[in-house]
């Protein structure tokens, strides 16, 4: 028998339930058909599902249909609850979309389609309510082709008809059909299990018209997946029956599940000290509210499991890979406000059940001012919320006004330092922080040698890293889009403890983010907006206002049409406001766009009042001993105590010039370095003037605010050279000489050694020198020949501008760095990038004028 675990997805009153009861009715699965607004559709099993006529909670029903069994996943189609449905796609064979004919391709259903992309779900669609006034087959489907694929594809018309226009979804389609004049069944069911084909059924799930044709087309063109013979499972909620057992949710993905088997979490993706083993006590297989018992589940199929008290969300169970970060984040934290009495430790307990199953729900104890906190995704969670505690628990709470769950993140790489040493207790970890793009999240990696500190303390550093949600220090907030790399540390044979090294990593971490250019970080909306055409002034004015940008309109019959992003703080009321002015006829939808740089953040940050130095659970002071007691030192001074020395060098403050280059200086002197420009004027008579390549459109110095602003500058390129000017001056003999007397001859000097260099290898040499102690300065980007020569901007260093640099470009282009400073190579090693030590490249640039002097002795021979 196939089997095959198919996902209900749609916006909000797109009639998804509806659709599954038709289905489950038609293949007569179900004796009496339901209604949603009759409150007794099969799937509203939750009463606050029936009052308000939407889905809450993800449900399954079994259908079968002659040798294929459906397991239906009803999943919520309100925006607020979509960490729910999410949750559901990583057990999905195929899904279902449902579309609204009447209201098109909604805002929400943008993000239905990326997600089913980012988990690579083959998908059908359902277009319903089609019996409407307002809905036409052409102009929907001519929207689904537009807005979501060109694979989209009508099977509800003939079958010439259908191949013809599937065949232009794929070079194999497309050879098939020129060769045979048709498409097999086992070419489209290729062509849907690899997204290149969606099989689009029109129809109207209320009246029950072409649901039979969908429910066959289903069970036509879908094929039953292959599982390993060895035992997975992947689990994906937990709830709670009405007696109050614990159900665990999992899709068995490999073997079978018998009833009684012992299960654990050893597998591929659970730390050590994570490892669990329980019993499953019972395996249950549901439909709707109604569940029957059974002895084994096989391979493709989803069961509740009793008896497992440690499952989470998300766990891989036997072969099962790790399941991967979700996607979709709540933006927005409440306070809940507890009745009077009510004993906050007891009431935090019992809330933990509640996110135990939504793990998105993040319920924070503020231990200081003892008070609970949760991140929802709106307003109608945080209603169905407090129903929710009520009925389990008996508590009636409220919450506190809604605020914008902010993030933060640094500008540049820091070195945190953390010491811990009370008596008879001793750890030094040193840490390096770089940031990383945007939703990239946190990663954490070594660099540390094991011949400066044991493999098993490395990787309880990196436990205790991962364990802890550590906290930006302008507003508190939670950091992301970094990487934190181990660098150096040091144990005490005899008084090292494993929480010593907790707490110096903890401190670490805190003293670099104090140390660091911190950035805030607030969530975007990407948005949408349908108006009439007189309203669209209004729109294009209220956007920027709010801080947000947006495309140029574009024009749909009698209606114009707005897409661009904006602040969650500031769109939170501007649905109802559009209703307003619009009269009703305009249309707003709003998707989590990721986080971006606050737009106001000097008034987030004054309003937060965050102390962080007074936050004594995160503190960035470290602890030093002596004369047997141990005592703090502030974070602004570990570096005048530490063990260890620093890895990140400081800026060269002694070998920097305090001017600002305003003009070029021609050197009056005589050195090694003449050689490199007589050649040049060799070369330049024997091969013609050296040109200006181009790299840069603008022909005049460009200012910059950040690195990237310079590499949209360049021409496309394949290979760059990225030279720390004044570690190389430092590092060659005759320039370091020549800038004891003259600091801008020796600038000058390298200059036009790199001048010849890169006329003959041809690369983008960009030579970056520090201009970081003028204060006011701002980057500058000049064009000298043939190469790009940049002073940075204050508290800017050379280091911090390669860097970024490094990490824009490498990956897709070859990217060398010439520099002796070690902890710059590590760095940008670990972007991708080579690195080249002074010396090597002195080598290399004397090879070249070598190469250069014997092909003019050659081309004088001639």
């Amino acid at each position: 028998m196939k089997r095959l675990v198919t996902g209900i997805l749609a916006h909000v009153d797109a009639g998804k339930t509806t659709l599954s009861e038709g289905m489950l009715y038609v293949s007569g699965n179900l004796k009496k058909l339901g209604r949603v607004d009759h409150r007794d559709a099969f799937l509203d099993t939750y009463r606050l599902e029936r009052e308000r006529g939407i889905t809450i909670f993800s449900k399954q029903a079994i259908l079968s249909l002659e040798d294929t069994e459906f397991m239906l996943v009803d999943t919520p189609g309100h925006v607020d609850f979509s960490a729910e449905m999410e949750r559901t796609l990583q057990i999905l064979d195929y899904a279902i979309l449902v579309i609204s004919g009447s209201d098109g391709v909604q805002g929400h259903t943008e993000t239905l389609w990326k997600l089913l992309d980012q988990y690579h779900i083959p998908t059908f669609l359902f277009i319903n309510k089609m019996d409407l006034d307002s809905a036409e087959h052409d102009t929907v489907l001519e929207q689904l082709r537009r807005r979501l694929s060109d694979g989209c594809v009508d099977f509800s018309a003939g079958e010439d008809e259908r191949d013809d226009a599937a065949a232009m979804c794929s070079e194999a389609l497309m050879e098939q059909y020129l060769e045979n004049g048709t498409l097999s069944r086992e070419e489209l069911q290729r062509a849907i299990v690899h997204r290149e084909l969606f099989p689009c059924f029109f129809g109207s799930a209320l009246r029950l018209d072409g649901v039979e044709d969908f429910l066959r087309g289903l069970q036509a063109y879908t094929v039953d997946p292959k599982y390993p013979a060895t035992f997975g499972a992947k689990v994906y909620k937990i709830s709670r029956d009405p007696q109050g057992n614990r159900l665990t949710w999992m899709k068995i993905t490999g073997g079978g599940l018998k009833v009684k088997t012992l299960l654990t979490n050893a597998g591929l993706s659970a730390a050590e000290d994570e490892v669990w083993e329980e019993k499953a006590d019972q395996l249950r297989l549901y439909s709707g509210e109604k569940y029957q018992m059974t002895d084994f589940v096989p391979a493709g199929s989803i069961c509740a499991v009793t008896g497992l008290t440690r499952t989470r969300p998300g766990d891989a169970l036997g072969l099962e890979p790790e399941s991967q970060a979700p996607v979709l984040q709540p933006v927005l934290t409440y306070q809940l406000l507890l009745p009077d009495g009510c004993d906050a430790y007891t009431a935090l307990g019992k809330i933990r059940q509640l996110e135990e199953e939504d793990p998105q729900l993040h319920i924070v104890w503020n231990e200081h001012l003892q008070e609970i906190h949760l991140q929802l995704m709106g307003e109608i969670q945080l209603e169905i919320l407090k129903n929710l505690i009520a009925e389990r628990f008996g508590m009636d709470v409220s919450f506190g006004p809604g605020n914008i769950v902010y993030k933060e993140t640094i500008a540049a790489p820091v070195e945190g330092i953390g010491h811990f040493e009370p008596l008879r207790h001793y750890a030094e970890t040193h840490l390096l922080l770089e940031p990383l793009e945007r939703g990239s999240g946190l990663e954490f990696a070594t660099a540390c040698s094991e011949d400066t500190l044991d493999r098993n303390w490395q990787r309880l550093i990196l436990t205790h890293l991962e364990e802890k949600e550590h906290l930006g220090v302008l507003t508190g907030s939670p950091i992301t889009d970094m990487r934190i790399t181990l660098l150096t540390g040091r144990a005490h044979a005899k008084h090292t403890e494993g929480g010593d090294f907790r707490q110096a990593t903890y401190r670490a971490v805190r003293q670099g983010l104090m140390k660091a250019e911190s950035v805030l970080l607030e969530p975007w909306y990407a948005f949408r907006m349908e108006l009439p055409q007189d309203c669209v002034g209004r729109a294009m004015s209220d956007i920027p206002a709010r801080g947000g940008t947006f495309d140029p309109p574009e024009t749909d019959g009698e209606y114009a049409v707005l897409t661009g992003t904006a602040p969650v703080s500031t769109m939170q009321d501007y649905p109802r406001e559009v209703a307003a002015y619009s009269k009703g006829r305009g249309r707003l939808s709003l998707s989590v766009d990721g986080y971006r740089p606050c737009h106001n953040t000097e008034e987030v940050v004054a309003r937060a009042q965050y102390q962080p130095e007074a936050d004594l659970d995160n503190t960035p002071d470290s602890v030093f001993c002596s004369h047997g007691a141990g005592y703090p030192v502030k974070w602004h001074e570990v570096e005048q105590h530490m063990h260890l020395p620093a890895v990140l060098k400081a800026p060269k403050v002694d070998e920097t010039p305090a001017q600002t280059i305003t003009q070029r200086v021609t050197p009056s002197y005589s050195s090694p370095a003449e050689l490199d420009r007589e050649l040049k004027k060799i070369f330049e008579r024997t091969y013609g003037k050296i040109q200006r390549r181009g790299a840069f459109r603008p022909q005049q110095a460009m200012h910059y605010d950040h690195p990237r602003e310079v590499l949209r500058q360049l021409e496309p390129a394949t290979d760059y050279l990225l030279v720390d000017g004044y570690n190389i001056i430092f590092s060659w003999d005759d320039l370091k000489a020549l800038a004891k007397d003259n600091i801008d001859a020796a600038r000058q000097s390298l200059m036009d050694i790199l001048c010849n260099y890169q006329a003959y290898r041809r690369c983008e040499v960009i030579l970056v020198f520090d201009a970081y102690r003028v204060p006011g300065q701002t980057g500058v980007v000049d064009n000298y020949h043939n190469i790009h020569v940049v002073y940075t901007k204050e508290a800017e260093t050379a280091d911090m501008f390669i860097e970024k640099v490094s990490y824009e470009v490498s990956g897709r282009k070859n990217v060398r760095v010439a520099t002796s400073d070690g902890i710059e190579q590590i760095i940008i090693l670990a972007h991708g990038a080579q690195r080249i030590s002074a010396r090597m490249f002195r080598d290399e640039v004397e090879q070249v004028n070598r190469q250069i002097a014997a092909s003019i002795r050659s081309q004088n021979q001639r």
